[in-house]
């Protein structure tokens, strides 16, 4: 059955086969406008924990998302495939060893140990930040092979370390991007606990790449002196929309819709997404691994995307991380519908055939 027939045949408003690919599709890969790359990892996480397990709870809980979105009614029938390989398998594997690792580093620095006066410390740290170069280059690989055939490729964590072998397969194939960054933190210590490739670090790490422009920063309230001084440091390369001044605009009359006007205004005309969940307000992820109170809400962020889609930026990807389930699949149901949610903005943007918005408002 090839996929027009497959479109014929499937009905999107019966819930999706927990035995198709993400979303309840019945696409190959090659059929499909839009790989997603899982990468469930969280290795140098230093508080909560689960990040890893986020793919697969999205995974599960997006065979109950309806495909009948408002914005993209038909984005279903593009084809959404999550490329889980043996390769994705070991990443999750190796993540929980060198979690443990990491454990006894970051358990060593809160009884005040100094890493370098401890060989055996500094081995496992040694180790750590080696294999997580490795994982970069795995996911770059994996990112670069697939847009090479013509895919739009995402990527889902794992924790906030994992997308910079995605940055880096972009640079690869763009010669300048900058990054919308959806977040509760700036993430630009540099070598937090000492891992270089720590999720702390990710924005951090980004900067290193020269093709990456601008990086602007929107819901962030938490942070610490290194990072307001990178920030500083980097000019008008980093832009920071912190929560506090967010809302005193709000409470000023700012509309959120002007808000969102003058994020999207400092991008560069290239721009790639990255939406950490903990950026949410917190009963959206109360499991994820760094909570803040504070934060915007679902509509919130989905309307931003919405904008962003419209300006005439081109969006040439997104990653969406630190999902992290607890006892019930609340933490994955709203993983899952942003990830649908980001889906359709980036196949709009790239117009690819999403349908024509419903108006209930006739």
């Amino acid at each position: 059955m090839n996929k027009q027939e497959k479109i014929k045949n499937f009905d999107p408003s019966q819930p999706g086969l927990s035995d198709q690919s993400i979303f309840g599709l019945p696409f190959t890969a090659e059929e499909s406008e839009i790989i997603i790359i899982p990468v469930p990892w969280e290795v140098t996480v230093s508080y909560g924990a689960g990040a890893s397990d986020g793919p697969k709870a999205i995974l599960e809980a997006a065979s109950q998302v309806d495909l009948h979105h408002q914005e993209f009614p038909e984005l279903w029938k593009l084809g959404i495939f999550l490329d889980l390989t043996d390769q994705t398998m070991k990443w999750g594997h190796d993540s929980m060893t060198y979690k443990a690792l990491a454990q006894t580093i970051i358990e060593a620095l809160g009884n005040g140990e100094v890493i370098k006066d401890r060989p055996d410390l500094q081995l496992n740290l040694d180790q750590i930040n080696k294999v997580c170069r490795k994982l970069n280059e795995q996911v770059k690989e994996r990112v670069v092979y697939w847009a090479k055939k013509g895919k739009k490729v995402v990527l889902l964590g794992g924790d906030h370390s994992t997308p910079l072998g995605y940055y880096e397969a972009l640079a690869t194939l763009h010669a300048d991007f900058g990054i919308l960054h959806l977040d509760a933190h700036m993430d630009l210590r540099n070598a937090y606990e000492g891992f270089t490739y720590s999720h702390a670090s990710i924005m951090y790490n980004a900067l290193q790449l020269p093709q990456i422009t601008k990086v602007v920063q929107v819901g962030i309230r938490d942070f610490c002196k290194q990072e307001v001084e990178t920030v500083f440091e980097a000019g008008q390369r980093v832009i920071v929309h912190t929560d506090m001044d967010l809302k005193a605009e709000a409470y000023r009359g700012i509309s959120w819709h002007q808000q969102c006007e003058q994020i999207i205004a400092a991008l560069p005309q290239k721009v790639t997404i990255s939406f950490d969940i903990d950026g949410l307000y917190s009963w959206y992820c109360p499991n994820t691994g760094t909570p803040v109170p504070g934060g915007f809400s679902f509509e919130q962020a989905a309307y931003l995307l919405l904008q962003l889609g419209d300006s005439g930026k081109e969006i040439i990807g997104f990653d969406l991380v630190e999902v992290a389930p607890g006892a019930d699949d609340w933490d994955g149901n709203v993983g899952a519908r942003m990830l649908y949610h980001m889906c359709g903005v980036l196949a709009k943007n790239n117009g690819l055939a999403v349908g024509q918005k419903i108006n209930f408002n006739r």
